[in-house]
């Protein structure tokens, strides 16, 4: 009933939507090359950047390329820099961006980290590893989800065992451990797992029918409703990805031309199926990706359907673009990218196959485009406007010592936002914030939002921690998820101060040495007489990470600060004497 009554409303939205809105996307090419070759996922970091897992053409890489918008937003004029590499090399590994802004990886299809796990932190770029409960676990070819308190429901994939492609494993961040999960029913290898608007997991499995949905309420799994028709392929049981769609609904994209979209019951029985419609020109998504997009349409990238047992037969050029628009349900050709290696054809095509393609819904509402293997990168701008149904609304900003809560709604949007299957998660239904003054863009770094999901209607409230070098002024806050954008909202920001009087430095007075320091430094100052001096350290964002009191003695003093419990980074130490405080920048390497 849910969906006839939507395809009511569709009829009568198509009568009424002037053509305009129903308008086709355009290509742009990153202007710059990036530094390494494409190696695969792309992911969108809580301060607006791109970390884009990168390789060489021989190897499957553990180097990240970085894209960082322009002072405009522009991500088409964006700079390219390289982060920390990761400690092991793998390929087609599951991915997920946490509350706190971190990143989890785990396993991988090919490389030495199979059965290893790590997270990177972006404020001190570094990697750090994480113990898995059994070496012998392989966490290949497998997906991941976020579940509503922040962990990461983890899926295995093991060689030669049993439980291949049932078992789960539960990563706690806060713990920074892993424990054992509820197992699947059916295996979930291959699949496309989607979350949906009650925060279950739903997927089909492999080469079957039959689905199976995580219920975060019961801590369990239990068989959904069946599939209506077949998504894998009859030879290496590929399927693409799962798309949420603006009405709550979820179209899963298959690799044999089917498509199947998938009702939720918004409790916890079963959901219902309906047949999708056939995607043109017997193409498929053998892996591959799709990109919910802010006007409700959904990208795809699609290619021959598989017509044997061999790769050649399976993994078919070129690829091929077409839109989804749920209103309609129906696909429609649109063009595909141009320059760099990509020259046009008719019709619009790439000479690649799609499983080697990766989208990412960007916060200023367009998709990044990569194709492996190749070093240009491309952005598709959808034709019409951001839908209301996925509109954030801020309705307070508050400071929190020298960061801010943001409080609202719908700060993770509608969808999780881009997919592709079994082989990478890109999800990025959390908030980004931007700030706007004239024409200058500054993003924030967003940190321990209250929910994870999609869809929500509880109230919603983010940290966020705006730029090092944000100049005081009135400002215009934008909230995005899934390149959806708020309204803007007022916002005057004026320099953390911790209330002392400050005053301009002789730096004879002040000195700290080595600089940059590892491990330990020695910080020396003048007293004008003997009595106690506070010593503070904080990080760029205001933030205390250490203080002590020192007996200090008229004339020179000498004091050692241990830093070894800090991350790399540009760090603030203050003396404070008689009421007046002096600073010194230390950078921690």
């Amino acid at each position: 009933m849910k969906r006839l009554l939507s395809a009511l409303l569709s009829v009568i939205l198509l009568l009424i939507l002037p053509l305009a809105s129903r308008a086709h996307g355009t290509w742009s090419m990153v202007r710059d090359t990036a530094p390494d070759y494409n190696g695969g996922v792309m992911l969108l970091l809580s301060d607006g950047s791109v970390i884009c897992k990168a390789t060489d053409v021989f190897g499957y890489g553990n180097v990240w390329n970085k894209l960082t918008p322009d002072s405009t937003g522009s991500y088409v004029n964006g700079k390219w820099s390289t982060i920390a590499p990761m400690i092991d090399d793998r390929l087609y590994f599951s991915s997920q961006v946490l509350r706190s802004g971190k990143v989890y990886v785990a396993g991988g299809e090919y490389g030495a980290g199979v059965n290893a796990a790590e997270i990177y932190d972006p404020v001190a770029d570094t990697w750090t590893s994480i113990p898995t409960p059994d070496p012998g676990d392989s966490i290949a070819d497998a997906n991941s989800q976020l579940l509503p308190d922040g962990r990461v429901l983890q899926n295995i994939v093991n060689s030669n065992q049993i439980d291949y492609g049932t078992k789960n494993l539960i990563y706690d961040p806060v713990a920074n451990s892993f424990s054992y999960g509820p197992s699947c029913i059916g295996d979930a290898d291959e699949s496309a797992w989607a979350t949906l608007p009650d925060n279950s997991i739903l997927f089909v499995d492999i080469h079957s029918l039959q689905t199976d949905r995580y219920h975060p309420s019961l801590g369990r799994w239990k068989r959904d409703a069946p599939a209506p028709v077949m998504l894998y392929d009859n030879y290496l049981y590929e399927t693409g990805p799962a798309v949420n769609l603006p009405d709550g609904s979820v179209l899963f994209l298959g690799a044999n031309s089917n498509t199947a979209i998938y009702i939720p019951s918004g409790d916890t029985t079963a959901g219902s199926w309906i047949r999708g419609p056939k995607i043109p020109d017997h193409n498929g998504i053998t892996d591959g990706s799709a990109a919910a997009m802010r006007d409700g349409l959904v990208l795809c990238a699609v290619s021959p359907v598989p017509n044997g047992p061999d790769p050649d037969s399976i993994f078919h050029t070129p690829t091929y673009f077409y839109e989804f628009d749920y209103l309609t349900d129906s696909f429609t050709l649109v063009d595909a990218p141009v320059g760099g290696p990509f020259v046009p054809s008719s019709p619009p095509s790439i000479p690649v196959s799609t499983y080697g393609c990766q989208m990412l819904d960007l916060p200023d509402g367009n998709i990044l485009f990569s194709n492996q293997y190749n070093d240009r990168y491309y952005i598709y701008t959808p034709g019409g406007p951001a839908i209301d149904a996925g509109k954030p609304y801020i309705s307070s900003v508050s400071p929190e010592g020298c960061e801010f809560i943001a409080t609202g709604w719908l700060f993770n949007g509608i969808s999780q936002g881009a997919a592709y299957g079994d082989d990478w998660q890109m999800s990025t239904n959390y908030p980004i914030i931007r700030l706007e003054s004239g024409s200058r863009v500054y993003y924030a770094r967003t940190h321990d939002w209250n929910h994870v999901g999609l869809l929500l209607s509880a109230s919603d409230t983010t940290y966020f921690s705006v730029p090092a070098d944000l100049p005081n002024g009135d400002y215009s806050l934008y909230l995005s998820a899934n390149g959806i954008s708020s309204d803007p909202f007022a916002f005057h920001y004026t320099n953390c101060h911790t209330g002392l009087t400050e005053m301009s430095l002789d730096v004879s007075d002040l000195k700290v040495y080595p600089n940059p320091a590892r491990q330990k430094a020695q910080l020396t100052f003048i007293a004008s007489g003997t009595g106690n001096s506070v010593l503070h350290m904080t990080d760029v964002y205001g933030r205390m990470v250490w203080s002590d009191t020192y007996k200090a003695v008229s004339g020179l003093n000498s004091c050692t600060l241990d830093l070894s419990h800090l991350d790399r980074g540009i760090y603030i130490v203050s003396v404070e004497q008689d009421n007046r405080v002096k600073t010194i920048k230390l950078v921690s390497e």
